[in-house]
C-alpha cells in the first residue's frame, strides 16, 4: 500500500500503519506523508520506505506509481489525513486505478461523499472506510444475534460515545489532534459530532442493520471560544419504528473514550463496551443474563473470523482496525484471482457507510441551527 497523510507528528497514520501489517498481508512501499514535501520525505525514511518511493505530494505519488509496471505499483492507498484531505487523493487513486481505504468520516460533506460514490462506481475499483469499531469480535457477534432475530423486533437503541480530553481549549496551546478538529475549514461542519459521533451513528446501524430515518439533536460548544460543538444529545427514529438516543461528547471530564451501546427488542437485549471489548452481555425477557465472552467456540462465523488471540486475551483497538484492513485485503485478492470474495471478507465499511455518516452530520447540524427540529437524513 501506499499511504497519504500519517507522517511525524500524527497520531491515526501509525494506528493505521500497525493494523495494515498485523496479519501480514500488506506493506508499506511509498508514500506522501505531510503536506510538506521535505517533512513527508523525511517522514518516509524514518518509515524505512525506499527514497525514490517517498513521495513530496499525493499527486506525484499516485502518478509515479501508476506509471510503474503492474507488479511493482502500490495495489491500494490508505488516506489518514484530515477530513478536507480525504477527498482529492481518493478521487485521483480511483482515477488512476488504484483501490482505496480512507479513515472517515469518508469526504468533508455529504455532497462529496455522493460524487465519490459516482467515482468509484465508475472506477471498478474498491473502496473502504475505516469505521474501526466494527471490527471488534463482539460487536460482529452482536450483529449477527440481531439478524438472526435472536432479538426479535428491535424497539430500542441506546449509544454513546463520550471523552473529556477536548474539555479545555488545547487546540490554542498548539495541540495539533485538537486543532484541525475544531477547525471547520478541516473538519467540517460539525466537530465532536463527526469526529465520535459518526462512530455511534455507524454503530448503530452496523449492529442493527437499520437505517435513523430522521433526528433531533441539540449541539453545543462549552468552550468558549471554539467554533465546533464539543457535546452533542440526539434523539432517533429508525426505518422500522424503533427510537434511540445518542450521545456524543468531548467535554466529559475525566473520561477516555467510553463508546458503548444498548439495544433491545421484544424479545432480548444486547450490551457492549468499548472499554471492555471482549464481553458481550445477553439479557432475556425471561431468563438470566448471559456473558459471551471473545474467543469461545459457540461465537459465530463473522466474530471468530475476527478473533486471534486465545480466549482471555483482549482483542483490542488495534486488532479492530487489522480486521478492516485484512477484510479489504482479501477483497483485493479475490478480485485480482477472479474469485468470488466471501461473505466474511466483504464484512468491512465501504462509501455507503461514509455517505451515512455524512448525511448523519448534515443533518444534527441542521437540526440543532433550526432549534432542535426534527430532521430527516438526507441519503
Amino acid at each position: 500500500m501506499g499511504m497519504v497523510g500519517g507522517g511525524q507528528g500524527a497520531f491515526i497514520g501509525a494506528v493505521h500503519r500497525i493494523a495494515a501489517a498485523i496479519d501480514q498481508k500488506i506493506d508499506l512501499v511509498a508514500g506522501a506523508f505531510s503536506s510538506t514535501p521535505e517533512k513527508s520525505k523525511a517522514s518516509g525514511k524514518e518509515l524505512l520506505i525506499a527514497d525514490e518511493r517517498c513521495y513530496g505530494t499525493f499527486e506525484e505519488m499516485l502518478n509515479a506509481e501508476a506509471a510503474l509496471p503492474a507488479d511493482q505499483r502500490i495495489d491500494f492507498i490508505s488516506i489518514v489525513t484530515p477530513n478536507h484531505m480525504h477527498f482529492p487523493p481518493a478521487k485521483l487513486a480511483l482515477e488512476k486505478g488504484f483501490h482505496v481505504l480512507s479513515d472517515k468520516p469518508a469526504c468533508f460533506d455529504l455532497q462529496q461523499s455522493k460524487d465519490l460514490k459516482g467515482i468509484i462506481d465508475a472506477s471498478g475499483k474498491l473502496y473502504g472506510l475505516t469505521h474501526n469499531y466494527t471490527g471488534y469480535p463482539m460487536v460482529k457477534q452482536a450483529r449477527d444475534m440481531v439478524a438472526a432475530g435472536d432479538l426479535g423486533e428491535i424497539r430500542k437503541i441506546v449509544v454513546e460515545y463520550p471523552q473529556g480530553w477536548l474539555a479545555t481549549r488545547i487546540e490554542a496551546e498548539g495541540a495539533k489532534q485538537a486543532e484541525w478538529r475544531t477547525d471547520p475549514k478541516r473538519s467540517g461542519a460539525a466537530g465532536c459530532m463527526g469526529d465520535i459521533g459518526t462512530h455511534a451513528e455507524n454503530l448503530a446501524e452496523y449492529i442493527t442493520g437499520l437505517k435513523i430515518k430522521e433526528l433531533l439533536a441539540d449541539l453545543t460548544a462549552f468552550v468558549d471560544g471554539r467554533l465546533l460543538d464539543d457535546d452533542g444529545n440526539v434523539l432517533l427514529r429508525f426505518e422500522n419504528g424503533a427510537k434511540g438516543v445518542l450521545h456524543a461528547s468531548q467535554i466529559s471530564v475525566g473520561v477516555e473514550n467510553n463508546l458503548s451501546i444498548r439495544i433491545y427488542g421484544e424479545k432480548a437485549g444486547l450490551e457492549w463496551h468499548q472499554v471492555e471489548p471482549n464481553t458481550l452481555t445477553v439479557t432475556w425477557l425471561e431468563g438470566p443474563a448471559e456473558i459471551w465472552r471473545a474467543g469461545q467456540g459457540y461465537l459465530g462465523a463473522n466474530a471468530t473470523n475476527a478473533c486471534r488471540t486465545p480466549a482471555g486475551h483482549p482483542e483490542g483497538y488495534l486488532e479492530a482496525f487489522a480486521n478492516i484492513y485484512k477484510n479489504f485485503a482479501g477483497h483485493i485478492l479475490a478480485v485480482e484471482a477472479g474469485e468470488t470474495p466471501s461473505d466474511l471478507v466483504m464484512d468491512y465499511p465501504k462509501i455507503d457507510d461514509g455517505i451515512r455518516g455524512m448525511a448523519f452530520i448534515e443533518a444534527v447540524v441542521h437540526s440543532s441551527a433550526q432549534g432542535a427540529a426534527w430532521t430527516p437524513l438526507g441519503a
